[in-house]
């Protein structure tokens, strides 16, 4: 069967199974939404604009720390993964800062930055380099010795190494430690944004909490995850296959 028929059948048994348990009404209705109900949200909220600068200023904010997390990340990584010295110290305190869940950053950053949102782009940035710094760091060392010698071998040195040789070679790897930093940097937005009264996806949820409306809670997560699958999809995963295709790994 096309795997495009396949995804559908499974979607639609999954929206009848939710309809399903709506309509049996094992839950209240304020507790288990209708597939209607969140539809009707969405209509509403799009009507209203409040989910387009809901949305707008999410990508806003995850476009700049997500930015800057690649700018430190990267090199960060080349780094540690090329230099003995930076790997024992600088490395261990990376690899010992990424097991902090990055919420656990905003009270700090509310202390440094105050309310605004450089808060949420701090809380950002350090769930998302740590994650693509360890990513870029492993695709360098898996590399094959052999790649590195012959370059040296034939007078391939200092930045010339990095630029056409050991990055080309780690690539693969390193879109791997960027869509694994992309998705950190998702969830600590989200998470930032529940936490922070600013205009966003997360503080939407927030309000739908408040307000005791399942329906607005719902209609948000399926925004959020649709903007976290569009962006895998159509930026990450189309990507790696066309590495794969130019290195001769796919037809």
């Amino acid at each position: 069967m096309n795997p495009k028929i396949q995804r559908a059948l499974f979607y639609l048994s999954l929206f009848s199974l939710w309809a399903w348990i709506a309509y049996m009404k094992f839950w209240p209705n304020y507790l288990f939404p209708s597939p209607k109900g969140v539809l009707e949200t969405m209509r509403l909220g799009f009507a209203d604009h409040s989910f387009q600068i809901g949305i707008r200023r999410s990508l806003e904010r995850i476009a700049i720390g997500y930015a800057l997390s690649m700018a430190i990340g990267i090199p960060l990584g080349l780094l540690t993964a090329r230099i003995r010295w930076l790997d024992h110290t600088l490395g261990s305190l990376v690899i010992g800062l990424q097991t902090l869940p990055s919420i656990c950053w905003l009270p700090a950053a509310l202390l440094w930055f105050g309310l605004t949102d450089g808060a949420i782009l701090f809380v950002v940035i350090m769930g998302s380099t740590l994650a693509i710094s360890i990513g870029t760091d492993d695709a360098v060392k898996n590399l094959p010795p052999i790649y590195v010698k012959a370059a040296l071998t034939m007078g391939v040195r200092g930045f010339r190494l990095y630029k056409d040789v050991i990055f080309p070679a780690a690539l693969p790897g390193i879109v791997s430690a960027l869509k694994q930093g992309w998705s950190f940097a998702w969830r600590s937005l989200m998470a930032g944004e529940l936490l922070f009264v600013s205009p966003g996806l997360g503080h939407l949820l927030q309000m739908g909490r408040d307000l005791n409306d399942i329906s607005m809670v719902a209609a948000v997560m399926i925004i959020i995850m649709a903007l976290g699958w569009s962006v895998d999809r159509f930026v990450f995963s189309a990507l790696e296959e066309r590495i794969r295709y130019r290195r001769g790994m796919k037809a």
